[in-house]
C-alpha cells in the first residue's frame, strides 16, 4: 500500500464502443418473484437490502411482478413498515425517492417468531395470498437478514412450513440466501451446511460475500483471461509476490457483540481475502460457467499450504488498534468501544504469508493483510513482478532498477495501473518510474448495478457465479481452523497481540511479514 506517488501518469483512453451499455446491466428478463426479507426490521435490511431492490425498481430491472415481504419478531402492519422503510431509506444521501409510493404498494408486512412453527404457517398462508394476488408463480426468495445464530433455525421452520419445495401450488423455485459469516471454524460450518441441506438442495443455497459482486473484483477474471498479455506473464516465472490488502478506517463501529467472537481472521480472511486470493491465482475455467468457475477456486484452496502454526510469528502478525488520529480527529481504541472487554485480546489487523503449492505459484508468497483503524481506506491487489535478470544498464544508471508492478484497484480508486520503467528526457543517461493508469469508470456513463443490487439479481436469475459453494467454504476453514485454535489457546496470546495506534498503517512488526507494505 505505497503512498509513493510515480513520476509520470499516463492515461489510456477508452475507445468508443459498439456494445449497448444498457444490454450488460441484466443478462435475461427476471421472473416474476416474491423477495421475503427474515429480519426485516434490523440494520441490513435497511442499510443494505431495501436500498438495493429500490434502486433496482428505479433502473427499471424489475419487468415482471414483484412484491417484498418483511418478516421479523417486531409488531408492524403492512403501512407501519412501509413508513418504517421510507424514514430508513431518507437517511441515504442522493437517493431519488420519487418513484417511492409506487414502490412502497408493493411492500408487504407478517411479524415472524423464529422458533415458532405455527408463526411460519401463519407467513406461508400469507405468502400464498400475496402470490394469488401479485401474480409472482410462486417463486419466493428467502433473504436471512438475521444473525448467523438463527439461521439453522430459521431454514428448519420454513421447511417444515412446506415453503422450501420448489413443486408446490404454482411449481415455483424456492432460494434461501444466507450472508456470512458461514459458521466460526470448520466444525460449525458443516453443522450450518447439513442443518441448510435438510429442506433445501444446493442450487436453492446462495451464500452471499458482496466483496465479490463488486464490479472491480469481478473484473479481475475479465483482466486475466480476456487478455492475451497477461496470462503468459501470471506465474512463478515473472511474479515475485503477490499483496492482498483489505484496509479499513472505521472501528468496531455497532458490531462489537459480534466482532468480540470473531475478530479479524473470522471477520475478512475466512470470506473476502479467500476469494481475492482465489481469483487472483486460479487457473482459467474451460467455460466461463459458474461451477466451472467455482471449481478452480476449489483447487486453489485445496493448493494451499498447510500453515505452520507452530512458527506462528514468522508468518503472521496480529494486532489491535490503540487510540490515535484519524482523518483529523480523536479516536479511541479497540478496548474502549462500546461493549468490549477492556482487556480483549480480539485482534483487529492481521498480515499472514501464505504459498499456493501448484505448478503455477510454487514458491510465490501471498501477502493478505487486513485491519480497522487503519490510515485510509484500501482495497487492492498489487503484483510485483521479478527484476530483470541482467541489467546491461548498470554501470550507466548505477542505481537498482525497479522492477515492474500492476495494481488492481478495488477502493476507493477503482483501476488498473500498470508501473514500468523509461529514460528521463536529456542527454544523460537516467530511468524513471511510470505508471499506465485505467480508471475502470472513466468515460462510462450508464447506470451501474452496486454490490448488493447485483447479488440480488443474481439470486433472481439462479445464478450462483459470485456465490461461495459448500466445498470452498469447508477447505477455507480447514485452512484456517489451526491457525485460529493455535492462535486462541496458546498460553502467551498477549505476547502475539501487537499494539497499533488508530490511523496508522497498523503494527511495525508487520513488515518483517509484508516487506513491501509500505
Amino acid at each position: 500500500m505505497d503512498d509513493k506517488k510515480p513520476d509520470t501518469l499516463v492515461t489510456f483512453d477508452t475507445p468508443d464502443s459498439d456494445y449497448n451499455l444498457g444490454s450488460c446491466m441484466i443478462e435475461g428478463a427476471l421472473d416474476p418473484c416474491m423477495i421475503v426479507i427474515i429480519g426485516a426490521s434490523g440494520d441490513l435490511a435497511a442499510r443494505k437490502i431495501m436500498p438495493a431492490l429500490y434502486n433496482l425498481y428505479l433502473k427499471g430491472a424489475f419487468s415482471s411482478p414483484f412484491l417484498v415481504v418483511g418478516a421479523s419478531r417486531t409488531e408492524m402492519t403492512d403501512e407501519s413498515f412501509r413508513d418504517r422503510m421510507r424514514l430508513a431509506m431518507s437517511g441515504h444521501a442522493g437517493l431519488d425517492l420519487s418513484e417511492w409510493d409506487s414502490f412502497s404498494s408493493r411492500l408487504f408486512y407478517c411479524p415472524l417468531v423464529y422458533g415458532d412453527p405455527d408463526s411460519f404457517e401463519v407467513l406461508s398462508a400469507r405468502l400464498k395470498r400475496l402470490d394469488l394476488e401479485g401474480s409472482t408463480a410462486g417463486n419466493r426468495m428467502f433473504y436471512l437478514a438475521i444473525p448467523p445464530i438463527l439461521y439453522q433455525e430459521v431454514a428448519r421452520m420454513l421447511g417444515r412450513a412446506d415453503l422450501s419445495r420448489e413443486q408446490g401450488d404454482f411449481n415455483g423455485w424456492s432460494r434461501i440466501v444466507v450472508e456470512k459469516p458461514f459458521g466460526r471454524d470448520l466444525e460449525t460450518a458443516l453443522a450450518l451446511d447439513s442443518a441448510l441441506h435438510e429442506n433445501f438442495l444446493e442450487h436453492q443455497i446462495f451464500r452471499i460475500d458482496h466483496y465479490l459482486a463488486k464490479e472491480t473484483v469481478q473484473n479481475i477474471l475479465m483482466f486475466r483471461f480476456a487478455n492475451a498479455i497477461f496470462e503468459p506473464v501470471w506465474n512463478r516465472r515473472y511474479i515475485e509476490s503477490v499483496s492482498i490488502t483489505a484496509a479499513e478506517t472505521l472501528g468496531v463501529e455497532h458490531r462489537a457483540g459480534y466482532y468480540e467472537h470473531a475478530g479479524v481472521l473470522r471477520d475478512m480472511f475466512q470470506n473476502h481475502m479467500m476469494q481475492l486470493l482465489s481469483l487472483t491465482a486460479m487457473d482459467p475455467p474451460s467455460r466461463f460457467e459458474a461451477d466451472l468457475v467455482r471449481d478452480e477456486k476449489v483447487r486453489v484452496y485445496r493448493a494451499l499450504r498447510p500453515f505452520p502454526v507452530d512458527n506462528l510469528r514468522e508468518h503472521l502478525v496480529l494486532g489491535q488498534y490503540e487510540e490515535g488520529d484519524l482523518e483529523g480527529a480523536k479516536v479511541p481504541s479497540y478496548r474502549s468501544e462500546e461493549r468490549v472487554s477492556g482487556s480483549s485480546l480480539i485482534p483487529t489487523y492481521a498480515v499472514m504469508r501464505v504459498f499456493i503449492d501448484n505448478w503455477r505459484w510454487q514458491g510465490v508468497p501471498f501477502y493478505l493483510e487486513s485491519g480497522k483503524r487503519l490510515k485510509r481506506k484500501l482495497t487492492q491487489i498489487a503484483i510485483d513482478f521479478r527484476e530483470v535478470p541482467h541489467s546491461m544498464f548498470r554501470s550507466i544508471v548505477g542505481v537498482e532498477i525497479a522492477a515492474n508492478r500492476l495494481i488492481l484497484g478495488i477502493y476507493p480508486e477503482e483501476k488498473i495501473s500498470l508501473t514500468f520503467q523509461t529514460k528521463q528526457p536529456g542527454a544523460k543517461v537516467c530511468l524513471r518510474s511510470v505508471t499506465m493508469d485505467f480508471q475502470y469508470n472513466r468515460d462510462y456513463k450508464g447506470p451501474m448495478l452496486d454490490a448488493y443490487e447485483k447479488v440480488l439479481v443474481d439470486c433472481m436469475l439462479g445464478d450462483q457465479m459470485l456465490f461461495w459453494r459448500q466445498d470452498g467454504v469447508n477447505l477455507c476453514w480447514s485452512f484456517l481452523t489451526p491457525i485460529l485454535e493455535s492462535c486462541e489457546t496458546c498460553g502467551d496470546r498477549a505476547e502475539n497481540l501487537m499494539f497499533y495506534p488508530a490511523g496508522s498503517w497498523g503494527p511495525e512488526e508487520a513488515d518483517t511479514i509484508m516487506p513491501l507494505r509500505r
